[in-house]
């Protein structure tokens, strides 16, 4: 961690907004943007509770303002697989090797989008496979600090779009970023500096939702998936150079 706390808050802070803001657009994106920000700062193993910590206010706030549109089944069923196995990947992340599951989270996704422009109209999932969308979402979650793109494809094949997608995909997040809090407390990862970073960049991930909530309401559907395939590629690059 840099030796000026202000510095660094600020930092931080503009990182925050920006995640809250990208997120709030495409559903999910800005934690795997903010993973390296914040590892530059703090150090991998304070990244990843403090950026679980800022997704924590992201989606609740993402929930909040789609509360309207949440779709609860698939909420309910998401959670059933997340919880759990948040829970074991918040307890593995001092030991677990990352790299080869990164690429391999990499290569997935955009492996996705090819195989979605392959077959513009999939098959609509069950309620009841978002069981195993969140077991996966969930560990690796917990070992990678976001994995939000991993669970996109499935929540579009449903058929949910914008505030629908965004709300029910943010409820679904927060059960299982709650998890990995209370994983990473029994792991001894979530220092006294860590919680207050996370209290201090509460505002900017405030803004930033709003602002995002402003822009998705003004952009059609069909550029709504546009943009978070977009996103699914990005993400797909970053995790295959960063590994």
């Amino acid at each position: 961690m840099t030796g000026d706390p202000v510095g660094t808050l600020l930092l931080a802070s503009a990182a925050a907004f920006l995640l809250a803001l990208l997120s709030a657009v495409a559903g999910f994106g800005g934690g795997v943007l903010l993973l390296p920000v914040f590892t530059a700062l703090f150090g991998l193993r304070v990244a990843v509770p403090m950026l679980t910590l800022t997704q924590v206010s992201s989606n609740a706030f993402r929930v909040w303002f789609n509360r309207r549109e949440l779709h609860w089944p698939l909420i309910g069923w998401f959670a059933l697989g997340a919880v759990p196995l948040a829970v074991a990947g918040g307890l593995l992340l001092a030991h677990a090797p990352l790299g080869p599951l990164k690429r391999l989270l990499g290569a997935f996704l955009i492996g996705v989008v090819i195989w979605r422009r392959r077959n513009p109209h999939p098959r609509k999932p069950a309620d009841r496979s978002f069981t195993a969308v969140g077991a996966a979402s969930g560990l690796g979650s917990a070992l990678l600090g976001s994995v939000g793109p991993l669970t996109a494809p499935f929540f579009l094949a449903y058929g949910l779009t914008r505030a629908a997608y965004i709300g029910t995909e943010a409820a679904g997040a927060l059960t299982m970023h709650l998890s990995k809090i209370a994983a990473y407390g029994a792991g001894d990862l979530l220092t006294g500096r860590v919680l207050l970073f996370g209290v201090a960049l509460t505002p900017a991930t405030l803004a930033g939702t709003w602002v995002g909530k402003a822009i998705v309401g003004r952009i059609s559907d069909r550029l709504f998936v546009l943009l978070v395939e977009a996103g699914l590629v990005a993400a797909g690059v970053l995790f295959l150079i960063g590994s």
